[in-house]
């Protein structure tokens, strides 16, 4: 799916044509083949990170934490790329919140125990939750789900018109 902001006549904003995202095209690429955006490898890669998370559920610590780790740190390298990739508001919060919550997972494996109960899983379903949350509301204000520099606009401007998706 690629997503066109028609914000700007179909065209990127002025101060996002020159990105130097662009110059990093064929990094894109790969990290495209390695984290599919969609159709049947994405759906895959997914239904990957929650057999993770039930296989998880069934082994003694530390090692379920390890699994969990696994888990958010596949959920959020794929929201982290989306960061780049699309800019999606979701992926800003769920990305940061999943990486960070991968590495308490390790440090807890480290421990030899859980830290907060046992309740990792909950914090990663609380993540997408908040994600989701903030999406609605960057949606809500800038009329976009897309995180740009042509989304923030003065109280005076128009709202920009919504993305097109082809």
């Amino acid at each position: 799916m690629i997503i066109h902001d028609t914000s700007a006549g179909g065209q990127p904003p002025a101060e996002d044509r020159h990105d130097v995202r662009a110059a990093a095209a064929p990094a894109k690429r790969r990290l495209h083949r390695l984290l599919p955006a969609c159709g049947l490898p994405a759906i895959g890669y997914f239904a990957g990170v929650i057999a993770l998370l039930g296989v998880a559920q069934i082994l003694p610590p530390p090692a379920y934490l390890l699994v969990d780790a696994v888990a958010f740190l596949a959920a959020g390298s794929w929201c982290g790329v989306n960061v780049w990739r699309c800019r999606q508001a979701h992926c800003r919060a769920t990305g940061s919140g999943w990486l960070l919550l991968a590495m308490f997972a390790v440090a807890e494996a480290g421990f030899g125990r859980s830290l907060i109960g046992g309740d990792e899983q909950l914090v990663f379903l609380g993540t997408l939750a908040i994600g989701l949350i903030f999406e609605c509301v960057w949606n809500l204000m800038h009329r976009t789900s897309a995180v740009t520099r042509a989304s923030r606009r003065t109280p005076d401007e128009p709202p920009a018109r919504r993305a097109v998706v082809s």
